[in-house]
């Protein structure tokens, strides 16, 4: 934020101290009005069954004319939140909250830490406005989850003229991902059918345990095909990571599309492991990290030879792919790299960064790099949609450090691939203040992290194990910019003359790129009979896809 944003009026902190020593009851006065300007809410907690609570308060905010508009028929606007895709768009003012108990109340300043602007500086005229306690704070990873409480949607007019009055009056009530009751029947079925089919892994990882201080368990799903309840014989698996924002309940419906798609035969009968890459810090991405701990070594030392012996797996690397999205692109492209023996190959759609000379636009290793301007003084877009920019690098992650300063996807780079700093936590890849990026770190980044500059660097030693066994796919238009860097990992694995499979889908963006006409799983059909052949290359195959 611009250190501006940081400032509240000597005025806006006497009001604050006053109403918060008073609390609801206003010490026996009406709200005195303020100047002009000043933009404090009042929130309290009145929610049946809730003890006292913490967490992370946010008060959100939209032009009424606006929030109007996107509804469709007319219907109520019952809820106000940002979407990081158009960050610009709702503005968002937060605080820690330390402790909130019923009839008690707390005070924000919306002058305070806010995005895009102060809510003072926000245009004249109605909005709607609503309040979230994020008791996890883990807002930048997940949004609105179990356990957060919400206020109702209120309109109000701006410029402010006395504290507004926001009401915690709602919970977050958790979702069971078998039933989530908003889907078609068709979906709902395929969700049943599923279900007897797929088991939770929860297994506690001594390595991890260890590295916390604190038992650490490795979560997902292992989905049988259909007929491995009758049968003796092994099957080759699948080892599929998600992207940011995933977790094991976002698993389930493409879980339930894997399992439709092997009974009716357009997938080969494969185990699936869904692995959770998810933490309070964002997604580790199974990478070994300094700040997130082993989390690849316990992959392939513990979680997978535990699963090896409860389940009839191919228990060798002809048997065992990878294949994963966005950040779990990045993830199985990573353990592909970095345990070439294990796995008989990954294919990575989409991945995060794979070369940081094209970090989604900005070339972290150039003289005074900076992840907000170009040398030219623009912006570096980070988001764009059909061609438009959506939201710019610096956008992006002011909104994110509004949000909290844990789970958020530039916070979670750091967790992963930063050294760790004197206070404990991940130096920062970049000033947030200004976007400068910090050379000391990016070289910490390249020798641990840098995908291509390890190949360049390593080859004779990895080719033996590695030499054609990395395919990726990423869309021509990815919403991310990530064709970039994949087209930086092409050329250096041609240049040294390796076996690869890179793939550039004309026009697909990050969200289409596995859609083929109706068929919004082709590219995982398609890819799925490719490891499948390598598994079993005398069985029949089928393609389906790009």
């Amino acid at each position: 934020m611009d250190k501006e944003m940081a400032l509240r009026t000597d005025f806006g902190r006497a009001i604050a101290a006053l109403l918060l020593t008073c609390g609801l009851a206003g010490c026996g006065a009406e709200p005195e009005a303020l100047p002009t300007g000043t933009s404090l809410f009042r929130v309290h907690m009145e929610t049946a069954g809730t003890g006292p609570a913490s967490g992370r308060l946010l008060v959100f905010a939209e032009s009424v004319q606006v929030a109007e508009a996107e509804q469709s028929g007319g219907a109520p606007v019952t809820a106000v939140d940002v979407n990081p895709l158009a960050a610009s768009k709702v503005t968002v003012a937060a605080r820690n909250v330390a402790w909130l108990g019923q009839h008690r109340s707390v005070v924000i300043d919306g002058d305070d830490l806010a995005f895009p602007s102060r809510y003072s500086n926000l245009p004249q005229g109605d909005y709607y406005v609503q309040a979230v306690l994020d008791v996890n704070r883990d807002y930048n990873y997940r949004g609105r989850s179990a356990g957060d409480l919400l206020s109702k949607v209120v309109r109000i007019h701006l410029p402010m003229q006395h504290p507004e009055d926001l009401v915690l009056d709602h919970v977050v009530p958790a979702k069971d991902p078998w039933h989530p009751g908003t889907v078609s029947p068709d979906i709902q079925a395929a969700l049943d059918a599923a279900r007897p089919h797929t088991h939770l892994v929860d297994f506690q990882s001594p390595l991890l345990t260890g590295f916390w201080g604190r038992r650490i368990d490795m979560r997902g799903w292992v989905l049988t095909p259909p007929g491995y309840e009758d049968g003796h014989q092994s099957y080759p698996t699948v080892y599929y990571t998600q992207g940011f924002g995933g977790d094991n309940a976002h698993a389930v419906p493409v879980l339930a599309r894997i399992y439709a798609a092997m009974r009716d035969g357009s997938m080969p009968p494969m185990i699936w492991v869904a692995l959770d890459e998810s933490s309070p810090t964002g997604t580790h991405e199974f990478a070994d990290s300094v700040n997130n701990g082993p989390w690849g070594q316990a992959l392939t030392t513990e979680l997978i030879p535990s699963l090896e012996r409860d389940y009839r797996m191919d228990a060798r690397a002809s048997g065992r792919f990878l294949n994963g999205h966005s950040s779990g692109g990045w993830a199985t492209l990573w353990l592909q790299t970095r345990y070439p023996q294990i796995f008989g190959g990954t294919w990575s759609t989409s991945p995060d960064p794979s070369d940081f000379h094209d970090f989604t636009g900005p070339d972290l290793y150039a003289p005074h790099a900076n992840v907000y301007v170009r040398t030219d003084g623009s912006a570096w877009p980070l988001v764009r949609d059909h061609g438009q920019v959506q939201a710019t690098f610096e956008q992006f992650a002011k909104l994110e450090q509004v949000l909290g300063p844990y789970g958020g996807q530039m916070a979670s780079f750091e967790w992963v691939f930063s050294p760790r700093g004197a206070n404990g936590r991940p130096m920062p890849m970049f000033n947030r203040y200004t976007g400068a990026v910090d050379p000391a770190v990016i070289r910490y980044w390249r020798d641990h992290y840098d995908i291509a500059w390890r190949l360049a660097h390593e080859w004779p030693a990895l080719k033996p194990d590695l030499d054609g066994k990395i395919h990726l796919y990423v869309g021509t238009a990815d919403t991310f910019y990530l064709d970039g860097a994949a087209h930086r990992l092409k050329h250096v694995l041609d240049g040294l003359g390796a076996r690869s499979d890179i793939r550039f889908l004309p026009g697909r963006s990050h969200f289409d790129l596995y859609v083929q006409g109706d068929d919004r799983q082709a590219l995982l059909k398609q890819i799925s009979w490719d490891m499948y052949a390598i598994a079993r290359p005398a069985a029949s195959r089928r393609t389906s896809g790009p």
